[in-house]
């Protein structure tokens, strides 16, 4: 399981429980619904929405709670058992783990570590886990069954008498309870080699082949696979085999490198020219012109070596082709690469909309829980913290912007996920940009800052907020201006109002005021006043999606800028913005009556 299952508790006589099994398995989470757990880390409103989300996400559920509430809200997403995460349910009291589904795809294994931690039996139904230990189309993290068409069939006949060979070292198999002969009818093979399975022939691929990889600048992904794939097949070594890709720091932004490990299925990993050099003795093929380039005499050679380790062999050497280079380790057992060499780092520039966490998106969510870090002004913190978890974060004052923007960078340098938390949208008026603009002028910006993955996860805008409170003022063409005159001159603002007003835009003015900045509000105000009638329709959002939210509908006569503060926006109708007599509701018409006439 990649992912840390997550403990779902729906009410206090379950959280003992919860704790229990998180002490047990360390990276779990508990979710606690808010009204009845109000005090767990991440908090819920609507347990069957909850649920379903977290399934969609792959996440392992933990339920503290009744079988049937589980069944009954993940029951309609059911459709394909390959691809759908473990889910288990464990009683209040600790007395009993169930696993419901995913059982031969770490739901058995999930509900004996739950059940070990509570001192109680896993209800475990699974004929061959019941009879051997064991489950033929479910091998253990660091296996791959290559024919999991053949493995029913395999162990019905297990079952209905036969007996099972292993070739090859499976420790996992070797310790079930499987009836095992020299001259069995079921051969069970542990190989890195590619083989013909059958129904009496389960073909099982360890990960314990290293795939070294290296590349021109550029180099077309196309080419990097296919070498790859000709390498492989020349060797008869099992793509299923490789755990890994790894390569040189310096391309941990080559696409052609990623795009391989995503073809293959793997991760990714990353070693300094250091790290490689202490290989240097035992490369097969030292490049001088490499050393020169890079810093070190070979790359791909390198880095299969370093990561399989000093018991490691070099199965296959460096393999040319035009522009690409691979080479094959052996390790002498599936790796776990999550400790060896750095993953690519990764710069999330998350907007979490007004504040509301209703206006979350499920991809702002998604990548909060999964950043190693989170980088953000104090308040844009809080907002969040029904999300905190494992997570450290770093706070920062307004004001702070590129030392917080730089910071996030170097951190994600450092091979983590770093999440950029912006209030609003991410790429309007807040931090994307300025990150962008970093990477592509600071000369303070390490090398390795400038190969992270940048995302920008869109939000909510205030506007789009501010607007959806009063109706629908934004019907119709519209623009943004910012009156904080740190970053831009107040002559070009002013050019941009007049220019607003007199192309009869809606204008959303971001940043009225602050505790320095008094007048620009009201010049703002008297500019659009030249081009808009008295009856006009302005609207005054605060603090927008929090508790102390205040939306204000008034006119352009009788506008009072005295309740604008630094957390409100304030949007300026048009000379064709309305506001409805009955309902208040301001709206700016786009002309569908006359399109309609006119037809």
């Amino acid at each position: 399981m990649s992912a840390p299952p997550v403990i779902i508790v729906l009410g206090p006589s379950g959280v003992e429980t919860a704790k229990r099994i998180k002490a047990a398995l360390g990276a779990a989470e508990i979710h606690g619904q808010s009204k009845r757990v109000p005090d767990a880390v991440f908090c819920f409103a609507k347990t069957t929405a909850h649920l379903t989300s977290l399934f969609r996400e792959g996440r392992p559920i933990i339920g503290i709670c009744a079988s049937g509430i589980l069944i009954r809200a993940l029951g309609p997403l059911l459709n394909d058992k390959h691809n759908e995460p473990p889910v288990i349910a464990v009683a209040e009291d600790g007395s009993a783990a169930v696993p419901l589904l995913g059982g031969h795809y770490g739901a058995n294994a999930l509900a004996r570590n739950v059940a070990g931690a509570l001192g109680c039996t896993p209800a475990i139904t699974t004929a061959g886990d019941i009879r051997f230990g064991v489950a033929l189309d479910a091998p253990p993290e660091g296996w791959t069954l290559a024919n999991p068409e053949h493995a029913k069939d395999a162990m019905a006949a297990l079952l209905s008498g036969a007996r099972a060979r292993i070739t090859g070292e499976a420790t996992w198999l070797e310790r079930s309870k499987l009836p095992l002969a020299g001259n069995a009818e079921i051969e069970l093979v542990a190989t890195v080699h590619t083989q013909q399975g059958s129904p009496d022939k389960l073909i099982y691929h360890p990960k314990s082949l290293i795939l070294g990889v290296g590349c021109e600048r550029g180099c077309a992904a196309g080419e990097l696979i296919e070498l790859v794939e000709n390498t492989l097949s020349a060797h008869k070594l099992a793509p299923a085999a490789i755990a890994l890709v790894a390569s040189l720091d310096l391309k941990a932004d080559e696409r052609s490198v990623h795009a391989l490990a995503e073809h293959l299925g793997v991760a990714a990993r990353f070693f300094t020219a250091e790290q490689l050099n202490a290989e240097s003795l035992s490369l097969k093929n030292p490049s001088d012109v490499v050393l020169r380039e890079v810093g070190c005499p070979g790359v791909a050679e390198g880095a299969a070596l370093a990561c399989a380790g000093p018991n490691g062999e070099l199965i296959v050497e460096k393999t040319k082709s035009t522009r690409a280079t691979c080479a094959i380790c052996l390790a002498p057992r599936p790796i776990d690469f999550s400790a060896i060499g750095r993953p690519r780092g990764r710069l999330s520039v998350i907007g979490i909309g007004p504040g509301d966490a209703m206006w979350r998106s499920a991809e702002a969510v998604s990548l909060l829980r999964s950043a190693n870090d989170w980088v953000g002004y104090g308040l844009y913190l809080d907002l969040v913290s029904d999300l905190a978890g494992h997570a450290r974060e770093h706070r920062f004052e307004l004001g702070e912007e590129q030392t917080r923007a730089r910071h996030a960078l170097e951190l994600a340098a450092e091979g983590r996920h770093v999440a950029l938390v912006c209030s609003g949208d991410a790429g309007i008026y807040a931090m994307a940009s300025l990150v962008f603009e970093l990477l592509d002028k600071d000369g303070t910006i390490s090398d390795a800052a400038r190969r992270v993955e940048v995302t920008i996860a869109p939000g909510i805008s205030a506007l789009q907020a501010a607007a959806a409170r009063a109706g629908a003022p934004l019907g119709h063409d519209f623009c943004a201006i910012s009156l904080s005159d740190l970053l831009t001159p107040w002559e070009v603002i002013e050019k941009r109002l007049r220019a607003a007003a007199h192309g009869d835009f809606v204008v959303a003015l971001y940043n009225p005021k602050s505790k320095r900045r008094q007048k620009q509000l009201a010049k703002a105000i008297a500019i659009l006043r030249e081009h808009r009638g008295n009856a006009t329709p302005v609207i005054v959002a605060t603090s927008l999606g929090r508790s102390e939210e205040r939306t204000t509908t008034t006119t352009l006569a009788a506008f009072d800028g005295n309740i604008v503060d630094m957390l409100s926006i304030v949007i300026i109708g048009s000379s064709a913005t309305r506001r409805d007599a009955v309902s208040q509701r301001v709206y700016t018409p786009r002309g569908y009556d006359a399109t309609e006439l006119a037809t």
